[in-house]
């Protein structure tokens, strides 16, 4: 056999070879592919719960949420405390709470999600009547700090308020407000409400209608001017209005409230007989009267430590009358 041929030979033995070991190397990449596909295929279609199981959980789910679910109250007229605001009511939410469990990767504990349900009828369904306190299956209680004078104590009373990490509901008249612009901007920037206390300290029932009406718009116009307030409540000074002062009130869009328990800060009694005063009368829902005075100024602390060891909430006048739920919403369940 010459060199040519051998040659000749060489290169068809090569090319076969080649051809051979591609199509090997073909053949265990399909099947390397074959067996990827198949394994995810079957991982597709094996769920982490049966149809059954998921079934099961979420009836379970529903029985529970009919046990734990809590009645919303709704706001109603007392013949003793006028208007007193509802309460939402508590329910398991379904759907949330099916896709949290299922989420977990197993089916026990239960992951329950509440969510609260408002009452059919609210302060504002109820008609032109004044407030006197808040529900009382709701445990939070607000100061209500009327301001007309008393300057000298606000500092002090706000460092108080500050450090016990309270927020109140400050009620001001309005020529106070036109005079002292700082000192009111001072009592907001530390979070605290603001609202109207009427312009010039009247008895709101001994005017007329215009000029109780114009007590409370001048106020109203200097709390939106100076403070950028949307105001919803106001104060009579001194307690003192009749149906006529709740009307005119109303028609500017506000509900007017009055208190639960008088500090009666302005007769100077000592900080141990107002302590003991709230002390004896505080109850859920109940609407703290107070004034920049030396009395309240050294009962503060008293008074909201009171409050706290009895478990109660303090909030705004606009938190305590709200129909929303003290924290934490969720009320004891599984």
């Amino acid at each position: 056999m010459n060199l040519r041929t051998k040659i000749g030979w060489i290169g068809v033995c090569m090319a076969a070879f080649i051809a051979a070991f591609s199509l090997n190397l073909g053949g265990i990449g399909d099947y390397v592919a074959s067996v990827k596909a198949n394994g995810a295929t079957k991982a597709a279609v094996k769920p982490l719960f049966s149809e059954q199981e998921l079934s099961e959980l979420r009836q379970t789910i529903a029985n529970e949420a009919e046990k734990q679910r809590i009645e919303p109250i709704n706001a109603q007229i007392d013949r003793v405390w006028k208007a007193i605001p509802g309460y939402n009511g508590v329910e398991v939410d379904i759907d949330k709470s099916f896709e949290k469990t299922v989420a977990t990767g197993t089916l026990s504990p239960i992951q329950f999600v509440y969510k609260e349900v408002n009452p059919e009828i609210s302060l504002r369904d109820l008609g032109k009547y004044p407030i006197f306190r808040g529900n009382p299956e709701k445990k939070m209680i607000a100061f209500m700090i009327n301001v007309a004078w008393g300057n000298e104590y606000i500092q002090p009373i706000l460092d108080t308020l500050e450090k016990e990490q309270v927020k109140a509901t400050f009620f001001l008249d309005g020529s106070w407000l036109k005079k002292y612009p700082d000192v009111a901007m001072q009592i907001q920037a530390k979070g605290h409400e603001m609202s109207n206390h009427a312009y010039s300290h009247p008895n709101m029932s001994e005017l007329g209608r215009q000029a109780a009406y114009t007590q409370i718009s001048k106020t109203e116009e200097l709390l939106k001017s100076t403070l950028a307030v949307d105001n919803k409540w106001f104060a009579p000074p001194s307690g003192d209005y009749n149906q006529m002062t709740i009307q005119v009130a109303a028609e500017q869009g506000l509900m007017t409230v009055l208190w639960t328990i008088d500090t009666i800060d302005w007769q100077k009694p000592s900080p141990d007989t107002i302590i003991r005063r709230i002390s004896s009368k505080l109850e859920p829902g109940s609407l703290i009267l107070m004034h920049p005075t030396a009395s309240s100024r050294d009962a503060l602390p008293g008074m909201i430590r009171i409050a706290k060891q009895k478990g109660y909430a303090i909030g705004t006048v606009s938190e305590l009358l709200s129909t929303d739920r003290v924290p934490p919403v969720v009320e004891p369940g599984p």
